[in-house]
């Protein structure tokens, strides 16, 4: 980490934006704004609705991130390949909407190859769920003889989806997520998914970066929402 002070927000509950510019970002590690705050669901609207997004690990405090390029992908740019195709032709799998939001994340958070940590943690869980609770967090299921062996879920604000995270169990199943994520997405005129920062897998679907100035004109069109209230929708 350079020498640059990083901004630490007092825990507080918020009525506005309480982060600084994104432009006060760290450039190594690439996207670092600031740490500290809450993860209710007003201090994450605000957050993605800014460009910033929490990412940390369990016993380190919440750290916030707004990574320059931004990784992107434009529904209309989705890819599918030729073997993905026949996969979703052979109907293997059964797809769902917000029907196991919990269990998508907890499957997203179990420990990736080569690692013991997570990113997802008790308290991460605990935030978006409040946000499904309230109908902004949503999920994409993948099961497979009734068993949960794919996943993503994010949050829609406005016509931006905000990916957070995928999974598999067998093979193809995130691929075969996102893409019905993006169906669903163009159902509702979503006109831009946030992948926040770049990878192979996503590259792969049609992902692609840009500069973070041009995404936060992106926000600036198509994240118009009102300001959040906190209403559970029913379940």
């Amino acid at each position: 980490m350079n020498n640059q002070k990083l901004y630490w927000l007092k825990p507080q509950a918020i009525t506005a934006n309480p982060f600084p510019p994104v432009e006060q970002a760290f450039k190594e590690p690439n996207g670092l704004l600031a740490t500290g705050g809450l993860l209710t669901p007003e201090w994450l609207t605000q957050a993605y609705r800014h460009g910033i997004f929490p990412w940390f690990n369990k016993g380190e405090p919440i750290l916030w991130w707004s990574p320059d390029p931004r990784a992107v992908l434009f529904p209309d740019e989705l890819i599918i390949s030729r073997s993905l195709r026949k996969v979703i032709n052979k109907n293997c799998f059964t797809i769902t909407f917000d029907k196991a939001f919990i269990q998508v994340m907890k499957a997203c958070a179990a420990p990736r190859k080569n690692s013991s940590d997570t990113w997802i943690t008790p308290e991460m869980l605990h935030a978006y769920s409040e946000l499904h609770k309230f109908g902004v967090a949503h999920s994409v299921e993948v099961w497979q003889n009734r068993e949960l062996v794919g996943g993503v879920y994010g949050i829609v604000l406005g016509q931006i989806f905000f990916g957070e995270s995928m999974f598999h169990r067998v093979p193809n199943a995130s691929k075969v997520a996102f893409v019905k994520l993006i169906e669903q997405l163009q159902k509702q005129d979503i006109k831009l998914i946030d992948c926040q920062i770049r990878s192979d897998h996503l590259q792969s679907l049609g992902a692609t970066e840009i500069p973070r100035t041009e995404f936060l004109k992106l926000l600036n069109r198509y994240c118009i929402i009102e300001d959040f209230h906190h209403e559970a929708v029913n379940e």
